[in-house]
């Protein structure tokens, strides 16, 4: 029974995470590129301290994989985050009658949704060469359960972000 539910517990933690689509231009010569900067106009659609955050892991990271920030850069990087309550189930009415053997039955069912929604949020990383202005690679990122939480959990969800959308920076051939 200990074993179920470790299995159980492990499967809603690994469910309730961040996922990550990942796009490219599949004839990109990914070794070119070495150094990066950020887009000077760019809205986040996050709060002021949770773009700081979301910027200093994304350094950290980069830097880890020998890419460095730079004015003069070879692509520059494009956020975009957004927040949505997710959509509840509807209720549902249904009617039911059936029989046999001379017996007949029917039921009604009603759902009704209980708790709150979610909050869910999107972010979306756009790699864009500088020279040629040209997307190369996107990741989009989404996590259910939006935390609302302490700035060092707000962190840690950051750093799980960042970490899963640069996995597959630069693609793997």
């Amino acid at each position: 029974m200990k074993k179920l539910a470790s299995i159980f517990f492990l499967f809603l933690c690994l469910s309730c995470g961040v996922t990550v689509n990942y796009d490219y231009e599949k004839n990109t010569d990914f070794t070119k590129y070495k150094s990066y900067s950020y887009f000077s106009n760019m809205d986040t659609g996050l709060s002021e301290l949770d773009a700081k955050r979301l910027f200093k892991i994304l350094d950290n990271t980069m830097s880890l994989k020998g890419f460095t920030l730079s004015e003069d850069s070879d692509f520059i990087i494009n956020i975009e985050s957004s927040t949505y309550q997710e959509n509840r189930s509807n209720s549902s009415v249904g009617v039911g009658v059936g029989g046999g053997g001379g017996n007949v039955g029917g039921g009604i069912s009603v759902g009704i949704p209980l708790g709150q929604a979610n909050m869910s949020r999107q972010i979306k990383f756009d790699f864009v060469d500088a020279k040629t202005n040209q997307l190369f690679w996107q990741a989009i990122t989404s996590e259910t359960d939006v935390s609302r939480d302490y700035p060092e959990e707000r962190e840690e969800k950051f750093q799980q972000i960042v970490t899963k959308a640069l996995d597959g920076f630069p693609p793997k051939k």
